[in-house]
């Protein structure tokens, strides 16, 4: 029986490395993983983790692969040997926090470039095929930063609202290809994300306003206690993508924690937005300064801190 052909990008650590050690080690054998990486310098790790966890020969192969560069995506498609891909993972990711004054344009464009053009790349590259062979999965590494705005995040968010549309495009389109596109909606994981997010964040900080550097020490602070309490494991985000990538009829979206729910379903409730916008700033910065609809307060509870639904939701994404 010809095996599943999964290609995944951003394989070097976190969310990406555990999805292909977890699916080259099925005890099924029915998956074929290629991990791809920007920088092949850094598969050690992925490497040391398949040998402990007894993955078999044959069923992981790591290529090199930029989503920023159609040509490394070209080469690495050529190098797929079985001719086809059967589940694309898009998995590459960036983030950028901070004050937007402070972003330079290098730094603005390449999250876009990673997160929004590169997975176009990706789909590009691949999607034509599956077309023709009127089959195929498409799992998009999505966050809770793609669903609501978060402070300090607006470029990132940016990126992955993006990244919402494009997949929501798509999934009206495909089925008549046989085609099908999920979304794994990611809150805060614990993986090296962040670290390489807060890196040469404090060099430039200090151009910002006093004012806004105060929100910004809130908001590190609400993060950390956030992440400190209900960070996931990789492994447990990766059982979603397996639900998502088994089900004979996959949904749209899938959710990786159920703390999301409660503010995507305030976010919708007020198609004004000024509920969801006074129940954020409540919880992050922890003043009642914001307001709800028709300038009176945001209803009682809605995104405090006080209930155990909320309390990793706001400003964590993946």
């Amino acid at each position: 029986m010809d095996r599943t052909v999964v290609l995944i990008t951003g394989c070097s650590s976190g969310i990406g490395l555990h999805l292909a050690l977890r699916l080259a080690a099925d005890p099924s054998r029915s998956f074929k993983v290629y991990a791809t990486l920007r920088d092949l310098s850094t598969q050690g790790p992925l490497w040391e983790a398949a040998g402990s966890q007894g993955c078999p020969p044959g069923s992981l192969k790591t290529l090199q692969l930029d989503v920023q560069d159609a040509d490394s995506v070209a080469a690495a498609r050529a190098h797929v040997t079985e001719g086809r891909v059967d589940v694309l993972v898009c998995n590459a990711g960036r983030g950028l926090h901070g004050p937007i004054e402070v972003h330079s344009a290098e730094a603005v464009g390449s999250v876009l470039d990673v997160n929004l053009v590169g997975m176009v790349q990706m789909l590009q590259a691949f999607l034509p095929d599956m077309k023709r062979r009127r089959s195929g999965r498409i799992l998009v590494t999505g966050s809770m930063g793609g669903l609501m705005g978060l402070p300090f995040n607006a470029v990132y968010c940016a990126s992955k609202f993006a990244i919402e549309g494009l997949c929501e495009s798509l999934a009206v389109l495909l089925p008549p290809f046989g085609i099908h596109v999920s979304l794994i909606e990611c809150g805060p994981v614990r993986t090296a994300f962040q670290g390489k997010v807060q890196d040469g964040l404090d060099a430039v900080l200090d151009s910002a306003d006093a004012q806004t550097q105060d929100l910004f020490s809130q908001y590190q602070r609400h993060f950390e206690q956030v992440f400190h309490e209900a960070a996931q494991d990789p492994e447990e985000v990766t059982e979603v993508f397996l639900t998502a990538l088994r089900a004979p009829q996959p949904a749209l979206r899938y959710f990786a924690s159920e703390r999301i729910l409660p503010l995507v379903r305030l976010r919708l409730a007020d198609p004004s937005g000024c509920s969801y916008v006074a129940a954020m700033h409540r919880t992050v910065f922890g003043d009642k300064s914001a307001q709800g609809p028709g300038g009176a307060q945001a209803e009682p509870g809605a995104g405090e801190l006080g209930g155990p639904e909320f309390s990793a939701s706001p400003a964590a994404p993946k």
